[in-house]
């Protein structure tokens, strides 16, 4: 962590980091977690990742020293960390796809967590798609995670983004973004078994469900300087159909309505418990009490709520009996 907060030029990201004890103070976590017996967590590295803040030749050790530190945590704390989710040093492709094998069959990771960019390129990009291929061969799921600072602004005529906008608003954007590169390049038609658990329970797809069926569904009749006509026919069926192939997670800020609106999206076995522990204004101890309470708010079907919870989780992960809830926190 000292070396990336040394290195980020997203000082922004990189004053958070030091501002969160729960990030770093391994027995403060332990000792809060302690507020849930029979809950465990499925831990991430939080941003800015390996290729964001060093060069291509760098990246891959500080990729590896993050996912080896994960790996020893789960070791140590099976019983509160069950898994781990390993990074990538995505601007150095040979050694991302090589420690993507290594963090998998070596450490033990659970998949992989990649960012909705990199440096700037769409996860579309040929160059990416080896990835995607070995998340497949692997048989593991890949977390897609946002990622955007401040620059570029949201109006070509200032400098930067204000009011934090970037982050709360900018993130599902950019979420739905790769997600729908991901759609219409052909990806998920090219690999069908590929499983991506999108942060924020798929941001903005699953509220514009109606306007993702109704307009993607003429694409190529409207656009005056392109055809598109043969995306559409590449694809072969219904462009919101493939929407409904991505994973969605529960951190969305505890919002009851939100989670509805993706589970009627995704369904009751495409959505896994988050909490976005510990970015919360307690540390983390509110993101996680108000999630649980969120899903139990909806008065769903207990074996739904179990799914949630940890069935689904357990189903991707491969992982073993149930505690209360298991999370990919991304953090």
């Amino acid at each position: 962590m000292e070396q990336v907060v040394r290195r980020s030029t997203n000082r922004d990201l990189a004053k958070r980091l030091t501002a969160i004890p729960m990030l770093f103070d391994l027995e403060r976590r332990l000792a809060m977690m302690e507020r849930w017996p029979r809950y465990a967590q499925v831990l991430t590295l939080s941003q800015p990742s390996a290729d964001s803040v060093c060069a291509a030749d760098e990246s891959p050790a500080l990729a590896r020293l993050g996912n080896d530190g994960l790996a020893a945590v789960v070791d140590r704390h099976r019983d509160r960390f069950p898994a781990f989710v390993a990074s990538l040093p995505l601007n150095n492709l040979p050694a991302a796809v090589e420690e993507f094998d290594r963090a998998v069959r070596q450490c033990g990771a659970a998949g992989v967590q990649i960012d909705t960019n990199v440096q700037g390129l769409p996860l579309d990009d040929p160059r990416f798609f080896p990835l995607f291929e070995k998340a497949v061969e692997l048989d593991v799921p890949i977390w897609l995670h946002p990622y955007r600072g401040s620059r570029p602004a949201d109006y070509p005529g200032e400098e930067k983004s204000k009011y934090e906008i970037w982050q709360v608003l900018g993130w599902p954007y950019e979420t739905s973004v790769a997600m729908a590169r991901l759609v219409f390049s052909g990806v998920l038609k090219r690999l069908p078994a590929l499983k991506i658990i999108t942060h924020h329970l798929g941001a903005m797809i699953p509220f514009f469900e109606g306007r993702i069926g109704s307009l993607w569904d003429q694409l190529g009749t409207r656009s005056a300087d392109e055809d598109l006509s043969h995306v559409k026919e590449m694809l072969g069926r219904r462009p919101v159909e493939y929407f409904r192939m991505f994973y969605g997670d529960t951190a969305i800020g505890s919002s009851p309505a939100a989670i509805r609106c993706g589970l009627e999206f995704f369904g009751e076995d495409q959505v896994v418990f988050a909490s976005d522990c510990p970015f919360d204004p307690e540390g983390g101890v509110g993101f996680i009490r108000d999630g649980i309470a969120a899903i139990r708010q909806l008065d769903l079907p207990l074996a739904t709520q179990q799914k949630i919870f940890y069935g689904n989780t357990a189903r991707l992960l491969k992982l073993g009996q149930a505690p209360l809830a298991r999370e990919a926190n991304h953090a």
